[in-house]
């Protein structure tokens, strides 16, 4: 094979443009100047659509999502700070944090609830419990007992109010 036929010439393209080239000169100048302007105005219609127009709609969304992303960091901020504060709080013994389960339990949810120690867990038995009361219940036992939640079998109580049936299985801190 020889490297005449290996590459095109680059006289082959210039030879596919001659029909397009004599077509120009044949169009009237009147013809030209429209034709011209159509291609100006498919040029500024692709520039707005592929660069200006996604520019300008990140540009009027960046405000929202900077706010959400603001809210989001407050949020974090507070859960760390929430965190800090749990890991610097004294730490509740085996006696303390089950007497502080015990204290808890019959404070927030009186008869509603059963408890029964055993070792390093206990089980709740809870019956209707309203939804805030269990809340702040769990809320003071992970303060106060260091007590954290490892099973729960929860369900919603029949009724008009939110309220929970069910047992918790709770880890008390070694001691």
């Amino acid at each position: 094979m020889s490297a005449a036929t290996a590459r095109p010439s680059a006289a082959a393209p210039r030879a596919a443009l001659t029909p397009l080239r004599a077509r120009w000169q044949r169009l009237a100048a009147r013809e030209q100047t429209l034709v011209l302007l159509a291609g100006a105005v498919i040029g500024l219609a692709l520039l707005w659509w592929l660069l200006l127009a996604p520019a300008l709609q990140t540009w009027k969304t960046s405000a929202a999502r900077h706010a959400a992303v603001d809210a989001q960091l407050r949020q974090m901020q507070q859960w760390q700070a929430e965190a800090q504060q749990l890991q610097d709080a004294p730490r509740a013994q085996g006696m303390d944090a089950q007497a502080a389960l015990r204290g808890g339990t019959s404070q927030l949810l009186g008869e509603r609830a059963q408890l029964v120690l055993a070792g390093d867990q206990a089980t709740v038995t809870l019956k209707a419990v309203p939804a805030e009361a269990l809340a702040q219940w769990l809320a003071q036992m992970r303060s106060n007992a260091q007590a954290l939640p490892v099973k729960a079998q929860l369900k919603r109580s029949p009724g008009t109010a939110p309220a929970w049936d069910g047992t918790l299985v709770l880890a008390l801190p070694p001691g």
